[in-house]
């Protein structure tokens, strides 16, 4: 039984990223169409009629709506919501004291190697606050270490 629930969770989670990565491949192809229906509207006012025209910038408005409703259901997906804070950005310091929300868990990412950070140690976790990465002392809130900017380029 044990071995099902982990197989279920198992595929489950190797398929989220698939499924992100779907939607983005289905942006860039909507921007490829748009690009392609733009081009195909200033082909028609070059060298068609009114009526070729008329239709190259339905084809255009239509492309645009896919694109706008395919960014929305991107920016509506759940798993690209965590990692902003429901409050404005605030340039931390080190001895800065946090309040307990600022380190909830869902700002806590998994640490990872290629981060270029050692590896917290006990009652110590990293915290993302927009860009910045904060290694904020969970007991206390106090912040011991900030690396600014450190999301920009990930």
């Amino acid at each position: 039984m044990k071995s099902k629930f982990l197989t279920a969770g198992l595929i489950a989670a190797m398929m989220v990223p698939a499924m992100a990565q779907a939607q983005t491949r289905e942006i860039r192809n909507d921007r490829k169409e748009l690009r392609e229906e733009k081009r195909d509207l200033r082909h028609a006012q070059r060298y068609g009629d009114r009526g070729d025209v008329r239709d190259a910038r339905h084809d255009v408005r239509d492309a645009r709506k896919d694109l706008r409703e395919s960014q929305r259901d991107w920016r509506r997906d759940t798993r690209y919501q965590n990692y902003r804070a429901p409050f404005r950005y605030q340039s931390f310091r080190v001895g800065s004291t946090l309040r307990s929300s600022y380190y909830a868990p869902a700002y806590r990412p998994a640490w990872d190697s290629r981060w270029g950070v050692p590896r917290a140690n006990r009652n110590l976790t990293y915290v993302r606050h927009y860009n910045d990465l904060l290694l904020v002392n969970v007991r206390s809130g106090k912040v011991i270490q900030v690396y600014r900017n450190h999301f920009r380029w990930r």
